[in-house]
């Protein structure tokens, strides 16, 4: 499952280095995750990294983009083959 960044997010900039995937970029008004990029950190790390730095507690999972462990690693492997 990708993560999202909701709006309580204080664009604290400490997320967007600590991404493995680059998935974090600033948007209009806050930070986005694109979830096309986003492993959850699998592959990388045990946990989410932008999660674990986050000060305010705002990235949930993404309810519309639902993957299982073995998704995630597909797409760690798709992602990181690529370069």
């Amino acid at each position: 499952m990708a993560l999202m960044i909701t709006d309580e997010c204080i664009n604290c900039d400490v997320c967007e280095p600590e991404c493995p995937n680059n998935a974090i970029s600033q948007g209009d008004e806050i930070y986005v995750i694109d979830p096309a990029k986003c492993t959850e950190c699998v592959g990388h790390f045990d946990t989410p990294q932008c999660r674990e730095v986050c000060p305010v507690d705002c990235i949930p999972d993404d309810p519309n983009h639902v993957e299982t462990q073995d998704q995630l690693m597909a797409k760690f492997l798709a992602l990181t083959s690529a370069k």
